[in-house]
């Protein structure tokens, strides 16, 4: 690049090529009045040095910034990692492994006859940009400890891969509890009405209020400056003129990521079919990869309860054995071996055009060495 000056103010662009950072002449660059995705980096090209702009582009290519890009690279190693461990092996262990792996079967959108639809709205870009979801039958959370130890499990992956949930948000409903088809929106804190879960039903701009008067209390009965439960994620709405929310056909808030989902919808022993739904301002290959580790962990739940046999509660034995639906009616399956039934939920937006469909015949490579997926 042998120019000292740019000026593309008041175009069209979405994104600023990282290559611009290695134009070493470049001193004087305006890029104002551009739609750029980057809401960061927006601010920055309407108020800072040309030489700030391009160090942020050289730290994380189109603006990514140089934290996210840390991440995406550590989660990069970790799929490279997991496919050549999946690559190395050889013969007779190679089958031992196959044998011994979770299974779960994908029911394509084709093949349903009411298959559920999630329509976003234009509005939550600016807020909460990406989502995917799917319908997983067959869970097993009757017996004994189950339902504890999925909702530990997904406290547990909201402080790991979800990164304290600043990376994505993990929300997880009785799917026989909703009401399709689902939109996802925005509203205003004041307009936001949602019944959380243990609670009664309250505005948001009230709920962040009352969570916040409890982290206060909190503070002071223990003296320390860390805080539990919901009360650890209210900084991550700083700052959002608007919420996000997921509504069902009845026009009821089943979820308000990253904070909480509703009581409306709330998981229980006797629950089966699930509806799962993972949401990032970030990217989407992370929801990708956090739903991709969450029906792992689902079959891994699953597959713990059933060679245990713990005590169900129940008269009848067979409860024990949740097995997913009948897809042939004639055809007798033994719940032990089948596998989950994982059904495509279909993104769209308010025109219908497609924006993601999870399960794709991509996804579930990040588990692929210990999930066999039946497509």
């Amino acid at each position: 690049c042998l120019f000292q000056s740019l000026d593309v103010a008041n175009n069209r662009l979405q994104e600023l090529p990282a290559a611009l950072a290695d134009c070493p002449r470049l001193k004087e660059a305006n890029f104002r009045g551009n739609q750029l995705k980057d809401k960061r980096l927006e601010k920055m090209v309407n108020g800072c040095q040309t030489k700030a702009i391009l160090e942020y582009l050289r730290a994380g290519g189109r603006g990514k910034g140089k934290a996210e890009s840390t991440r995406e690279e550590a989660r990069k190693k970790k799929r490279e990692k997991q496919q050549q461990k999946k690559d190395g092996g050889d013969g007779e262990q190679d089958e031992l492994e196959e044998a011994s792996k979770l299974m779960v079967k994908v029911l394509h959108v084709s093949e349903n006859p009411a298959p559920l639809i999630v329509k976003a709205s234009p509005g939550v870009k600016d807020v909460r940009p990406f989502i995917v979801c799917c319908v997983l039958k067959g869970a097993n959370l009757k017996p004994g400890n189950a339902l504890k130890r999925f909702l530990s499990m997904q406290t547990k992956l909201h402080e790991d891969i979800c990164e304290k949930r600043t990376a994505a948000t993990i929300a997880t409903h009785d799917l026989q509890l909703i009401k399709g088809p689902l939109r996802y929106d925005v509203q205003p804190p004041d307009e936001l009405k949602i019944t959380p879960l243990g609670r009664k039903e309250i505005k948001a701009k009230d709920l962040l209020r009352q969570l916040q008067l409890e982290a206060e209390e909190q503070r002071k009965q223990k003296k320390r400056q860390n805080v539990s439960g919901l009360h650890k994620y209210l900084q991550l709405l700083d700052g959002k003129d608007n919420y996000p929310c997921l509504v069902d056909a009845e026009g009821s808030v089943i979820s308000f990521p990253p904070i909480t989902n509703s009581e409306k919808t709330k998981i229980r022993k006797d629950t089966r079919d699930l509806f799962l739904e993972v949401t990032s301002d970030t990217s989407l290959q992370i929801c990708k990869d956090v739903m991709d580790t969450l029906i792992l962990k689902i079959a891994e739940l699953n597959r713990f309860t059933l060679e245990n046999k713990e005590d169900s509660g129940s008269d009848n034995e067979s409860d024990a054995f949740c097995g997913p639906v009948n897809l042939n009616p004639g055809q007798n399956i033994q719940p032990v071996n089948f596998p989950l039934v994982l059904e495509q939920v279909r993104v769209v937006d308010t025109d219908g055009n497609l924006k993601v469909l999870y399960p794709s015949k991509t996804d579930l490579t990040t588990v692929s060495s210990l999930l066999t997926v039946i497509r």
